[in-house]
């Protein structure tokens, strides 16, 4: 089967207390799973920002999200350099073991 608009499956979800219908391409089950994430960190964000704006815990819950994307960028890209210097001592080592300079 392809992945034409016909495997799309609607998904009802509730954010924040509010119902939104999306449509799943692909498992419906991942995409409740990350509505009930964002449901959860934007009632977190409520209840510390002692606030119920909808748009206000959004835009917060929106930062937050994206503060957590900058560090995962990061982190990736240290453990990319990492791999790198580990691959080029390894190539050095391995032609000094074969006797290439």
């Amino acid at each position: 089967m392809g992945s034409g608009a016909s495997d799309n499956k609607p998904v009802r979800v509730t954010i924040f207390n509010q119902s939104y219908s999306l449509v799943a391409a692909g498992e419906a089950g991942s995409i409740e799973q990350v509505a009930a994430s964002v449901d959860q960190l934007m009632h977190s964000i409520a209840d510390r920002a002692g606030s119920s704006d909808a748009t206000r815990v959004a835009v917060l819950a929106c930062l937050h999200l994206a503060d957590q994307l900058r560090s995962l960028e990061r982190e990736r890209e240290n453990i990319q350099e990492q791999i790198s210097e580990k691959v080029r001592n390894f190539s050095l080592l391995l032609d000094e073991a074969i006797g290439e300079k």
